[in-house]
């Protein structure tokens, strides 16, 4: 019961070292987009005063998501990395 306890703890305070990562990186960046969650109608009207292509939404979405992806990836190394110094260390 005390191991299954610990694991808990340890678990959690990494999902927390990770989210401050994440966030740390997250402010670190200038030019961060958000993913466009209206898409463009396929009957060429728009709920927007610009008429998008779809192809151009998909591709400007999958853009940001990969941004996004690659932060989460840095997040993830960074604390690999520091866990692995504490490790050693510690």
């Amino acid at each position: 019961m005390q191991n299954s306890n610990n694991q808990i703890n340890q678990y959690s305070e990494r999902r927390q070292r990770l989210h401050e990562l994440l966030i740390a990186l997250i402010q670190q960046q200038d030019d961060l987009e958000l993913m466009d969650p209206e898409a463009p109608r396929m009957d060429g009207s728009s709920g927007t005063s610009q008429i998008e292509d779809p192809a151009r939404w998909l591709d400007r979405n999958r853009r940001v998501l990969n941004k996004y992806q690659a932060l989460v990836r840095s997040a993830i190394t960074l604390d690999a990395l520091l866990e692995g110094d504490n490790t050693q260390t510690g």
